[in-house]
């Protein structure tokens, strides 16, 4: 069987849809985060080094969009309270981001303190 190697140059490829919504960088963060399981927002914050409360809040908003994010209300009561957690798509992900840890432990040599 032939490999397939789709043409990601093409604006209706799945494949380059898909890469789009997983390049930014907080994306593949977060979900590295919400593999250890549900979390609410105070917590992905301070998991997540150098993120505002801003951009989080819009991150979470756009893969909850996606389908990779499920967002819980635990208190429906103010202040309301709410978990997020990987929703059934987002823990697809799991493996193939495994396999970048793994690539980048065996391949990625840390550049010298300065």
């Amino acid at each position: 069987m032939a490999l397939v190697i789709p043409d990601v140059l093409d604006e209706t490829c799945a494949t380059r849809q898909a890469l789009e919504r997983l390049a930014a960088k907080w994306r593949v963060l977060l979900l590295y985060a919400l593999a250890a399981g549900p979390q609410r927002h105070a917590e992905l914050r301070r998991r997540v080094p150098g993120i505002t409360q801003k951009v989080l809040t819009e991150t979470l908003r756009g893969m909850e969009a996606d389908g990779l994010v499920e967002r819980r209300v635990l208190r429906q009561a103010a202040p309301q309270h709410v978990e997020y957690a990987l929703s059934p798509l987002g823990r697809t992900l799991e493996g193939p981001l495994q396999a970048i840890c793994d690539w980048a432990s065996m391949n990625v040599t840390p550049s010298p303190s300065s």
